[in-house]
């Protein structure tokens, strides 16, 4: 396998359930809707992905590949999901107290 897909594997495999939740997180709740929602969220769907993205390519570095090629890509994907949910779920708690606190 490519190397370079090797260490992006995980991205490709959870994409479409990343779309999934950026949109919703996106679309929920539907009020407030102004400039500052939005950069916030941009900031917080980009923030989620590269915190994903740096945590994969730290997990295939740091893996035992004693234990076979397989087990970077488990604790890689496995690593990511979390940093990615962790980031997203920060975001949403912290939104409407952002929000709120400047509206």
């Amino acid at each position: 396998m490519n190397p370079t897909v090797a260490q992006n594997l995980a991205l490709l495999l959870f994409l479409p359930w990343f779309l999934i939740l950026g949109v919703l997180f996106w679309v929920y709740p539907r009020q407030p809707r102004g400039a500052r929602r939005i950069v916030f969220d941009l900031v917080s769907l980009a923030a989620s992905v590269v915190a994903f993205l740096l945590s994969i390519h730290w997990a295939h570095e740091v893996a035992d590949h004693g234990h076979g090629s397989m087990w970077a890509q488990i604790l890689a994907t496995a690593l990511g999901y979390g940093v990615f949910l962790a980031v997203l779920g920060t975001a949403f708690a912290l939104r409407m107290r952002v929000l709120r606190r400047r509206g």
